[in-house]
């Protein structure tokens, strides 16, 4: 990958905006929204070991699904009557459609209930690279196409799909909120960091911005797509 990484970021001047969903481009966590109200009482269980290190995301996301007592157009409806977008998400899709600036939801959450919040706003045409998932007899399968060659069985990479898009010659803009993120900011050529993100950043020493919705990254990608550039070179330290 010989253009990618934040050394060769003057070569990339197109700028792309990838962000997370669950607790980012979302206001809620909707797997969980989702798990409480149709999930095993003993999923929450099952979060714990995962917080404990005990599991993968991956692990941790296909056992508390497998036992969901709901089919895919229940929880689509529930989603669309549950959740909604952070402030400016919108206004930034559109300023990315004018402008000819890719832009794209990457999560490690499942397809479905990402589209039904996406649809909900009129905003299907978002691209997401997600976990993909397929619904027969009432079982869900899970499909990791997002990923580095080999690691399939770590399910999908937000680092691979940033990396993805450097390579293509995009200056990336990435916003994200937790653990499952990390990668994807240790990459990224500016990230704005939510949550716990941004406490593992600092651990780190990754710089980021601080994210409460996306109106500052919406004048972050204006100011770059205006000057082809950024002033303070696309990472700014946190105080």
């Amino acid at each position: 990958m010989t253009t990618t990484g934040r050394d060769s970021a003057i070569a990339r001047t197109r700028p792309a905006v990838l962000t997370d969903f669950d607790d980012t481009a979302a206001a809620q966590n909707v797997a969980e929204l989702l798990l409480n109200q149709f999930g095993d009482p003993s999923w929450k269980d099952v979060r714990q070991r995962f917080r404990d290190g005990h599991m993968s995301l991956k692990e941790y996301q296909e056992i508390t699904f497998r036992n969901i007592q709901a089919d895919r157009a229940t929880m689509q409806s529930y989603v669309k009557d549950h959740a909604n977008l952070r402030p400016f998400f919108r206004e930034l899709w559109s300023f990315c459609q004018t402008n000819d600036i890719p832009m794209a939801v990457v999560s490690q959450g499942l397809d479905f209930y990402i589209e039904a919040a996406l649809e909900r706003e009129g905003l299907n045409r978002v691209p997401v690279y997600a976990v993909n998932t397929e619904f027969r007899g009432g079982e869900i399968s899970y499909h990791y196409r997002h990923t580095y060659p080999g690691k399939e069985d770590q399910g999908n990479s937000k680092g691979f799909v940033v990396e993805s898009f450097q390579e293509r010659g995009c200056y990336v803009f990435f916003a994200g909120d937790g653990h499952s993120d990390l990668e994807a900011a240790r990459v990224a050529d500016v990230t704005f960091a939510h949550r716990s993100l941004a406490k593992f950043c600092d651990e780190e020493g990754i710089a980021y911005r601080p994210f409460a919705d996306f109106s500052e990254v919406l004048v972050s990608v204006r100011e770059f797509s205006k000057n082809g550039h950024e002033s303070t070179n696309g990472r700014q330290p946190t105080e």
